[in-house]
């Protein structure tokens, strides 16, 4: 019988040369700034336009509202502070939502999940009732709110059950369950954080404590520093394993753009903000929101965790088929969802004073979707990015302050926003169709 050669593979045409037929390593072909920039742009024409459709709109919010509101205050430093404090709960929740989106899921019940996570920690922190050490306090909710992942997202993975059905239902209960902690102690539903008490200032302090001007200061070096080393590295691992890597100019560009954005928020944040004494230095909830960022981040895109869940979400039956354990899979990513959301809700309760029955789930939920959807997370799974979440809920964030600024009513804060999702979806599902077709 005679033997038939299976055809060559085609080289992959931006892959760079690593090791020689007989195993010499060749000199790694790494691509000129301009090739780089090309190969970039050749992306974005077929569809792959990352972040660049939220940093637009970014920048058209506030072009706009620095434009038309009252005395232009904007851009303030009081108010650009105030608009990162108003828009983290949304870039917490919607990097929450994350995770089931990029499985192809949804979960509708993290509005009240963040809520029952904020109750039970400010009730435990209570000094004339439980008196729980504020540590103690935020690791109990945050530990409730992974449990109540764990029990939805086994409900979904092993008895298959529709994740909006599941997470429906759980809308409704975890409401009743937040009413019914509430009730619990001397606080008529109405537990608050206000008092001299250190447990109760810890929680208060997480949206509205302020860090040091010249700790700011050398934290932010560090921070800057390690992350660049660790990008440098890496880039330059890479190239000497013969792996596609960005050129070193473009790494060098990377560091230097980040810190430029880490000089300028810490230098807006060290301006004294109060119109009477001193209000100066880093939010914590900024280091909050990022250390979350940096951590999934690492999660979903440096683990085989992360590789799983982007293989599921964007073919479940081809993951299955290569031995990925999907109900495994899915709902861990479903307690991180619930316990990411836990730490929303502690923001929120500190954002403020304490908590009540006026917590509005249903539209924070809504928000959390919208912001990750604006942000840039695919609503078909296998696409997207933690940091989606973070720009999306800027977006969110800036159309309610510049509303505010402006004394328009809620109406309009909801039209807007509304209309600003079916523009992001609109521009997922025309990407998604140029991929298609350039592929």
């Amino acid at each position: 019988m005679a033997r038939v050669e299976a055809p060559e593979p085609h080289p992959d045409p931006t892959a760079t040369t690593g090791v020689g037929a007989l195993g010499a390593p060749h000199a790694v072909t790494v691509p000129s700034l301009g090739e780089y920039v090309g190969r970039w742009a050749t992306r974005v024409r077929s569809g792959q336009s990352g972040i660049l459709p939220v940093i637009a709109g970014l920048a058209v919010i506030t072009v706009i509202f620095q434009a038309i509101s009252p005395h232009h205050v904007f851009l303030s430093a009081g108010n650009l502070v105030n608009l990162f404090q108003q828009s983290a709960v949304f870039m917490v929740l919607a990097m929450a939502e994350g995770f089931a989106l990029l499985l192809g899921e949804i979960d509708l019940s993290v509005g009240y999940v963040a809520a029952v996570g904020a109750v039970i920690g400010v009730q435990l922190v209570q000094p004339t009732t439980t008196n729980w050490p504020w540590w103690a306090a935020i690791a109990a909710a945050l530990l409730a709110c992974a449990f109540i992942g764990a029990l939805q997202g086994t409900l979904i993975t092993r008895l298959r059950l529709a994740s909006f059905v599941v997470t429906l239902a759980g809308f409704l209960i975890f409401q009743g369950l937040m009413l019914i902690l509430l009730l619990l102690g001397p606080f008529s539903g109405y537990p608050s954080l206000a008092g001299s008490a250190t447990n109760l200032q810890v929680l208060y302090q997480l949206m509205w404590g302020t860090i040091d001007p010249t700790v700011s200061w050398i934290a932010m070096a560090v921070i800057v520093g390690v992350l660049g080393l660790t990008f440098w590295v890496g880039d330059r691992r890479r190239r000497r394993s013969g792996l596609v890597a960005p050129p070193a100019s473009v790494t060098v560009i990377k560091i230097a753009v980040m810190a430029a954005v880490a000089i300028t928020v810490v230098a807006i944040c060290n301006t004294n903000r109060a119109n009477i004494g001193t209000i100066e230095g880093v939010p914590w909830v900024i280091p909050i929101v990022l250390g979350i960022l940096g951590a999934w981040t690492v999660l979903l895109e440096r683990t085989r965790f992360g590789r799983y869940v982007y293989a599921i979400g964007g073919s479940s039956e081809a993951a299955r088929r290569a031995g990925i354990g999907l109900a495994s899979i899915r709902t861990w990513a479903f307690v991180l969802c619930s316990f990411t959301a836990g730490i929303g809700g502690l923001l929120y309760a500190s954002y403020l004073g304490g908590m009540s029955n006026n917590v509005n789930g249903g539209q924070l939920v809504l928000y959390a979707v919208a912001a990750a959807v604006i942000g840039g997370t695919s609503l078909f799974g296998g696409r997207g990015r933690v940091l989606h979440g973070v720009l999306g809920g800027l977006v969110i964030g800036g159309i309610y302050n510049g509303m505010y600024l402006l004394g328009l009513n809620v109406q309009w804060q909801l039209i807007v926003t509304g209309f600003v999702l079916v523009v992001a979806v609109t521009i997922d599902a025309l990407s998604r169709r140029g991929a298609t077709s350039a592929s």
